[in-house]
């Protein structure tokens, strides 16, 4: 317990911060971004100081889980809802399929908008856009800078058109089959912007994100949404994209895939460690509350976008019930919290969010009743005991896999393609690689974060009157050997099992019969304990049977032809928003909507030019002939005439 001195000194300075205004909430999510690929979990291979400072200075959420895909995850995170409850349950939006997240759900912009937030969204969306009410700025957002499908190259911005066909599963290839259709995707708000061409997407975001908290009005609290493309892969010609000099940083990695996936990696580190320097600078990272999570696990090989992340020891990939796809990587920091610089490892899951973003703000949560999420903030900042006992996984009537946890209990029916199924990815750990704890102690997180901590250390010793052990002070500098030991507790070991190795009765066959596993004992899925425990599955089978009751119809809607950038100049628009179609055709009549028009204007008018010159240089030379040939006329006539004259004139003499 701390000393009654510094106990009041707390609550003075979080009724300081309290006054001032609600805290400024920024949320960084990655893209498909593995459990291994944080060097705060243990792996050696790609060095993350930023994010690992921003985590050992504040919670590691050791036990935070997500859905299994890009848009369900963002869905639940910004409703507070299970995807089952909103029909985004099966699956992600494709791009030309005229469907997106209800406009009857109130997600958290609008939210926390009704609380005099300013709110930006940066980056991916992919919760729909075939109309314009769908998309961020028509959702609460004050303003958004990024594209709206679920992937795209980092430099050229193209996205490419994927289908499926009548939601039937394809196991050939994932679920998705790539179209013909290519078009450019990014927007300032709802405006093309073509400036972005040629630059790649996290030096992009991120100089957004710095650049809006530098122009933030600190009158009023923000809610930043930073939704990384990376470490999503870009489309199928060119799956891993980074820039050379950061690649070259790490050319002790064989695969040169993996290599290029580190770089892509390290710039998404560099940005974190870029946004808490701005906000440190604006000085609102003494009020900010900064999340970092991914919205599912890596996808490590396969026809479904591998992006070559690692999950490492979890089993499974992206798209699957298993741990690799929903057990994610997540962390928090805010000095609002009052037991730092520790591994928490009670499960949340990512609809937890929106209440407990609420509770840490200070808002009323019975505006919330119809969220499935629970309040995790005296978890995440007191140690306190959680209200979450269980959670679901997902329910996916069309694949037909459904997965439940109770407990350290979890329960699978049913699976996606077995090529998702077993383990993969680096352990990070050869003798190539190492961990240099003074990289995160040197982090522009870490400086920015030791900043704030110095301040606040300087505000409790002038408030007490005298000198205080530093030991005494509420908050902390980070420490190397502090460091070790929230590493260590953050790393996940599993048995060296060999699952080719492993008993029949203990192999889990989902297809054929369900299986029940302990995660707490058994964090990596290898043994299947559904014959020794009937009765734990009965009751999770029944569980899961009383959830299903509650299941809404799948949102999601066949593909529309019109939906082709080729129809659009090349570009993807809400092609089913008349208003837009209207704005989007009258653009192509003004010169400057593109540069192709420009140049076809410019041909013209060339053309026309050249045209007229010849015209007036065959009409002025006809002249001249005509006016040539007339004065040769004159000139024979004239000496016939005078000699007519010369007689007439003699004959008048004569007489």
């Amino acid at each position: 317990m701390l000393p009654l001195p510094i106990a009041c000194v707390i609550v003075f300075c979080s009724s300081v911060l309290a006054a001032s205004s609600k805290p400024h909430i920024i949320v960084i999510v990655a893209d498909d971004l593995g459990w291994n690929d944080v060097s705060f979990h243990g792996s050696d291979q790609i060095p993350t100081p930023n994010i690992d400072a921003l985590a050992y200075n504040g919670v590691v959420l050791n036990n935070h889980y997500v859905q299994p895909l890009c848009t369900p995850s963002r869905a639940a995170f910004l409703t507070g809802k299970y995807p089952i409850h909103t029909g985004m349950q099966h699956l992600v939006i494709l791009e030309s399929e005229p469907w997106g997240l209800g406009l009857e759900e109130k997600i958290l912009p609008q939210r926390l908008k009704d609380h005099g937030y300013t709110t930006h969204a940066i980056g991916k969306w992919h919760l729909g856009f075939f109309k314009k009410e769908y998309t961020p700025t028509f959702r609460g957002f004050d303003s958004h800078y990024g594209y709206w499908q679920g992937l795209q190259d980092y430099y050229t911005h193209m996205a490419h058109g994927t289908v499926r066909e009548h939601f039937r599963y394809l196991y050939s290839a994932a679920f998705s089959q790539l179209t013909e259709e290519l078009g450019y995707d990014f927007r300032r708000d709802m405006e093309i912007d073509w400036t972005a061409r040629g630059k790649y997407s996290t030096n992009l975001f991120t100089d957004e994100a710095v650049n809006l908290i530098h122009r933030h009005n600190t009158s009023k609290p923000m809610f930043m949404y930073l939704a990384h493309l990376a470490v999503h892969s870009g489309n199928a010609d060119n799956l891993v994209q980074a820039p050379d000099e950061e690649v070259a940083k790490f050319s002790d990695i064989d695969d040169p895939q993996r290599r290029v996936y580190a770089a892509m990696m390290s710039m998404m580190d560099q940005s974190v460690g870029k946004v808490v320097t701005a906000l440190r600078q604006k000085e609102m990272l003494e009020n900010s509350i900064i999340i970092f999570f991914s919205d599912n696990g890596a996808v490590t090989k396969g026809a479904h976008h591998p992006n070559f992340g690692s999950n490492y020891p979890l089993r499974g990939l992206k798209n699957s019930p298993w741990e690799g796809a929903t057990r994610c990587v997540a962390a928090i920091w805010s000095p609002l919290i009052k037991k730092p610089q520790r591994v928490d490892t009670h499960v949340m899951h990512v609809t937890d969010w929106v209440p407990t973003i609420y509770s840490a703000i200070g808002l009323n949560l019975t505006e919330l009743q119809d969220v499935d999420g629970h309040d995790m903030w005296k978890t995440i900042s007191e140690d306190a005991d959680s209200s979450r006992t269980d959670l679901l996984y997902n329910i996916d009537p069309v694949v037909n896999y459904a997965a439940i946890r109770r407990g350290d209990w979890k329960y699978i029916d049913g699976t996606t393609p077995a090529k998702e199924d077993l383990w993969y990815g680096s352990s990070g750990k050869d003798k190539e690689y190492g961990y240099d704890q003074r990289l995160v102690l040197n982090s522009e997180t870490a400086v920015a974060i030791a900043g704030v901590i110095t301040s606040m250390q300087i505000k409790e010793k002038e408030l007490l009157g005298k000198a205080t052990n530093k030991s005494d002070f509420s908050k902390q500098l980070l420490k190397l050997e502090t460091i070790s030991e929230l590493r260590k507790s953050a790393t996940v070991t599993c048995p060296e099992l060999n699952p080719e190795e492993l008993h029949d009765n203990t192999k889990c066959k989902p297809l054929e019969s369900p299986c029940l596993f302990n995660v707490k004992d058994d964090p990596c899925e290898m043994v299947n304990l559904a014959k020794t425990r009937p009765m734990i599955l009965m009751n999770l089978e029944e569980q899961l049977m009383r959830v299903k009751k509650t299941m809404i119809n799948i949102r999601n809607t066949p593909r529309d032809l019109l939906a082709d950038p080729l129809n659009w100049n090349d570009t993807w628009i809400p092609w089913q928003d008349d208003e837009e179609v209207k704005k989007f055709k009258l653009s192509l009549q003004t010169p400057q909507s593109s540069i192709a028009v420009i140049l076809i204007g410019s041909a013209c008018a060339a053309f026309v030019l050249t045209l007229t010159g010849i015209i007036i240089h065959s009409v002025r030379k006809s002249n001249v002939l005509k006016k040539q040939s007339r004065s040769a006329n004159e000139t024979d006539k004239i000496p016939s005439k005078s000699m007519r004259e010369i007689e007439e004139q003699r004959s008048d003499e004569e007489d």
